[in-house]
């Protein structure tokens, strides 16, 4: 959920103006933020990266590559990238706001998502991730956290520029980069070997998440999810019947053996499967049918953006007063 912004946060990034915190990771600090005389349509998530990456090796070289290869991917599954500076003092970038719960937040509120929303869950994630590797790019940390529920439907956030951050983190240590239960075996073995098949698997353990509430790969410690993941030992309990096959083929072990997503497209859309070979399927009318439960965060969320849009602009930290000298 939307916060206000820390008191040494900046103010204004580039040509945006900050409006509050959406939340951190690994890579930094992501705010909601609007660019100065914009309006509702406007509004972005901007990312400032952290000050220990951008004086990594590299790093400014692979941010400006990978953003400007984001920039080609145009879908409405794939929440777009508006803008980025990678030479900035703090490099950032700012990708479309989308007004909703990431899936993690839905599913952790509300419990699991019914079979058919499912379904067309998965089926427009796969559209998103067939146009991010379109444009030759990799999630490559596709997660219910990373996952947001719009009114028109999920979005993909946090795609192509995970790339720069895992290489720099990689080439800094040498350890696994990605989200421990949501990760693929090419995660786990922390080589440059995660492709767009790697997607293709992290999709399968976000479905399960979404439909049953819990990870195929959930454990309490980090080492038995990183045993479970290599070893292919999934937790399908509670998955139903409809959705088993799907995700179990997604959570093959060899990346060649896993569906490729206009497959899983075919599988998981009634409307895709229904339609005439070389026909194309009817497009979905009307908004995407969210539980009520869902389309109330949704409706929360809008709120609360719309509120930081209005409210005047936080002002920066004044600096203490001088001292005075003792009398």
């Amino acid at each position: 959920m939307l916060r206000p912004l820390d008191a040494d946060a900046p103010r204004d990034v580039g040509p945006f103006r900050l409006l509050g915190g959406l939340g951190s990771g690994g890579m930094g600090t992501v705010y909601l933020a609007v660019p100065r005389g914009g309006g509702p349509h406007d509004l972005v998530a901007l990312k400032t990266v952290r000050r220990e990456l951008e004086s990594e090796g590299d790093f400014r070289v692979r941010f400006r590559r990978e953003a400007e290869a984001a920039r080609a991917v145009r879908s409405p599954h794939v929440s777009a990238l508006v803008d980025s500076d990678a030479t900035a003092e703090r490099p950032w970038l700012a990708t479309q706001y989308v007004a909703g719960p990431s899936l993690d937040e839905a599913v952790s509120r509300l419990g699991p998502l019914p079979v058919d929303v499912v379904r067309e869950l998965g089926a427009d994630l796969a559209r998103g991730l067939a146009a991010v590797h379109g444009s030759r790019l990799v999630h490559r940390d596709l997660k219910p956290g990373n996952v947001v529920l719009g009114g028109p439907g999920p979005r993909l956030i946090d795609f192509g520029i995970a790339q720069a951050y895992d290489a720099t983190v990689l080439t800094a240590t040498g350890v696994m980069v990605g989200s421990p239960g949501f990760m693929s075996p090419e995660h786990v073995a922390g080589d440059r070997s995660v492709t767009a098949a790697s997607d293709v698997f992290c999709l399968g353990a976000v479905l399960c998440f979404a439909a049953t509430g819990h990870g195929p790969f959930d454990d309490s410690e980090l080492a038995a999810i990183v045993h479970r993941i290599s070893q292919g030992r999934a937790e399908l309990a509670g998955l139903p019947d409809e959705l088993r096959e799907i995700v179990s083929d997604c959570l093959r072990q060899d990346p060649a053996a896993r569906p490729t997503t206009g497959e899983l497209i075919r599988a998981l859309d009634p409307a895709t499967a229904a339609a005439r070979p070389g026909a194309s399927p009817a497009r979905r009318e009307g908004p995407f049918p969210w539980p009520d439960g869902v389309r109330q965060l949704i409706h929360t969320h809008e709120t609360a953006a719309g509120r930081a849009l209005l409210a005047p602009p936080t002002p920066d930290t004044p600096p203490p007063p001088p001292a005075h000298p003792a009398a």
